[in-house]
């Protein structure tokens, strides 16, 4: 059992996961101008701190000042001695560049070697080939995805779990995982839901009427009345490396109960603390605090924040469904129904409101895509469209194969139904999600995008506008975001941190130039603009093709504080802004005189 846990870590799949997080490294902390290559004969070289150590590759620079290198090419020298690449060693070697302090070198590298690690387990498990997995179904797609977040260098850290937590927990592992149940004293604990459910019906439908049942009778047992408590997940690993442990008093006191673990089966989403029910694919989702650090944060879930979540959720659904252009482009939501907090007075008695222990247990539910799905549909995370396989072979591209459609046609379908939404929330509403590939749900019909559905809604949506009517129980997701930082929910969340790569992926595979690429993108947003003519105003205000845009730094964040990037409630005073990118979609702008089409 020992050595089965680690049988991934081999010589050969250490160096080749070290080369391949060397080369990301290198392209995204020259995109973020923490190093600035140098022509060196056919190629680039960034040399350490002290000038010792020097890092050669070739590149091909791509629109957004994205650097293409080639894995197999990159060396690492010093000299004249050529070294083994090593994704610590490049931290260390440029740690003064890229700012890592004292206090953060050493949680960085060992989230460093965490991603390294899961890697290697990729490289030796994850060997379905990118025409596979493109036919694959929705959850084989999901623990499918070998990458992470595209941007951020240590994106697998997952600091907490052991090698034996990796196995049972990580989502690329896709191993089944039965939730603990406990139950929560009402006093200290807080559930709330849409509308149109209650929490006897919620808990029913969720957990079958014989599991309650047993549940209650082992409140009972106790001398316990069933009516004083609210049902609440957990995920093991908290359960067993925090709550059995940090509420300790709370369970010796029967304010909590353990009742043990539900009769599902779930499987780990590529969230970590997001769970997909397998053995009834139409439950929901469930989403559990989890303290485990990763990728800049603490990934707990606030008891405070879960008492507004429904509503949210409610408020957003409404919007949507009133919106002609929702409508038209297909858009929904996964609704998060219910939540359900727990607090601990002692400690939130000891704490202020960013802290992770006031984050230790809470859940909340989300509706699954699964009933919604109409005859020929089939779900994929849009994380997969970034997906490249161990031969280099593209799931994208696999998928415009499949279609038969000009890949042209096929970037246009996707672009209407993703990109079209987040402008009309823009412009129309001052909305601005987090639509990133792994919030994002492709419904594919014949191999191309019919519809997106938007999910992660509470803790990841903002309204811009400190004067918007907002009902009192949405009002936690306004914030007042300066105006000339307003459509960087644009400009970086979808043009940089998403569509830079897809370009680059279809460019090098010959589908699209990425002139052809950005033009696409340009038609999106102009047929948009033709259809909603009486936002002119605001299209004029906000230019989508402005020259350029600030270039907002997602590794400087976590460099600078792996802990808490930013705070949630005010997220762009933390945004770490250096100099601009050249907007592709300039060179599209349309001339004042010209009539925006409106197909």
């Amino acid at each position: 059992m020992t050595h089965a846990a680690i049988a991934h870590l081999t010589p050969a799949h250490w160096e080749r996961a070290n080369r391949l997080l060397v080369r990301k490294a290198l392209a995204e902390f020259v995109h973020e101008r923490l190093l600035t290559p140098v022509p060196d004969g056919d190629g680039f070289s960034v040399r350490s701190d002290d000038g010792a150590v020097e890092y050669r590759f070739t590149a091909r620079v791509y629109a957004l000042d994205h650097w293409e290198i080639d894995a197999d090419g990159i060396t690492r020298h010093r000299a004249g001695a050529e070294l083994p690449l090593d994704a610590l060693d490049l931290c260390l070697d440029m740690r003064g560049a890229l700012g890592l302090r004292d206090e953060i070198l050493p949680v960085y590298l060992e989230e460093i070697t965490a991603t390294l690690a899961s890697s290697a387990w990729k490289l030796g498990h994850r060997t379905r080939c990118a025409r596979e997995l493109a036919a694959a179904d929705f959850q084989a797609i999901e623990s499918g995805m070998t990458e992470g977040h595209p941007g951020f260098v240590a994106n697998n850290g997952r600091i907490g779990f052991g090698a034996d937590d990796y196995h049972r927990y990580a989502p690329e592992v896709a191993a089944p995982v039965r939730l603990v149940w406990l139950a929560a004293h009402r006093d200290h604990a807080t559930f709330t839901c849409s509308a149109d459910t209650d929490y006897d019906r919620h808990v029913r439908d969720e957990l079958g009427a014989d599991t309650v049942a047993a549940f209650a009778a082992t409140l009972a047992d106790l001398g316990l009345d069933p009516a004083d408590y609210l049902l609440l997940p957990v995920h093991p690993w908290q359960w067993w490396n925090r709550l059995s442990v940090t509420f300790a008093g709370e369970l010796a006191t029967r304010r909590l109960v353990l009742l043990g673990r539900g009769p599902d089966e779930y499987v780990a989403q590529q969230s970590i603390r997001t769970f997909f029910n397998v053995s009834d694919p139409a439950r929901h989702y469930v989403k559990t605090a989890v303290s485990v650090l990763n990728m800049g944060f603490m990934r707990g879930l606030s008891a405070a924040y879960m008492r507004a979540t429904p509503a949210i959720n409610d408020w957003l659904a409404e919007l949507i469904a009133g919106d002609e252009v929702f409508r038209a482009s297909g858009l929904t939501i996964l609704r998060e129904r219910a939540a359900i907090g727990y607090r601990h007075r002692q400690f939130e008695a000891a704490t202020d409101r960013y802290s992770p222990y006031r984050k230790m247990l809470a859940a909340l539910w989300r509706e699954s895509p699964v009933p919604a799905l109409r005859p020929g549909e089939r779900l994929a995370t849009m994380a997969s469209l970034l997906h490249v396989d161990q031969q280099g072979h593209s799931l994208a591209a696999e998928l415009v194969e499949r279609s038969g459609l000009p890949p042209r046609v096929w970037l246009r379908r996707y672009l209407d139904a993703y990109l079209t939404p987040l402008l009309h929330a823009f412009y129309a509403y001052d909305l601005a999600f987090m639509p990133h590939g792994e919030n994002v749900i492709l419904v594919l019909a014949d191999d191309a995008v019919n519809r997106v559905i938007f999910k992660d809604i509470a803790e990841e949506i903002v309204v811009m506008d400190a004067d918007a009517p907002l009902p009192e129980s949405v009002e936690r997701i306004r914030a007042d975001v300066p105006e000339d930082m307003r459509l960087l929910s644009v400009f970086t969340d979808v043009f940089d941190g998403f569509l830079r790569y897809l370009n680059v992926i279809l460019a090098e595979r010959g589908l699209l130039t990425q002139e052809e690429f950005w033009g696409t993108v340009a038609e999106c947003a102009l047929a948009y603009q033709g259809r909603a003519t009486h936002l002119a105003d605001r299209f004029a205000r906000y230019d989508l093709f402005a020259a350029e845009f600030a270039l907002s730094c997602l590794n400087r964040l976590q460099l600078r504080d792996n802990r808490q990037m930013v705070d949630l409630a005010d997220p762009s005073a933390a945004l770490q802004l250096v100099g601009t990118l050249r907007n592709p979609l300039a060179a599209f702008a349309p001339r004042r005189a010209d009539t925006v089409p409106a197909s």
